[in-house]
């Protein structure tokens, strides 16, 4: 399943990740590499996990949980649909 920004919501690439704006309330949001790497995955319709632990095979506990904590945050927010 593929996921995408919502329309209200702009992006920016910084030098360490990147900067969205949620045009409807202002505010912006800043996600690191790690952030933008799951945000990635996601919209390309991949695992972000199983794309990390290939990466970073002696992290995968943290790792899931990271990218659990992206994605609430990302829902919760009201940034991205799926």
């Amino acid at each position: 399943m593929k996921w995408q920004l919502e329309p209200h919501v702009s992006f920016a690439e910084t030098g360490d990740g990147m900067v969205l704006l949620d045009e409807r309330t202002g505010r912006y949001f800043q996600l690191n590499t790690t952030g933008v790497a799951v945000l990635r995955v996601l919209q390309s319709g991949g695992d972000p996990v199983s794309s990390l632990v290939q990466r970073y095979p002696g992290a995968a506990e943290r790792i899931a949980r990271d990218v659990e904590q992206v994605m609430e945050a990302l829902i919760d927010r009201g940034l991205v649909w799926s």
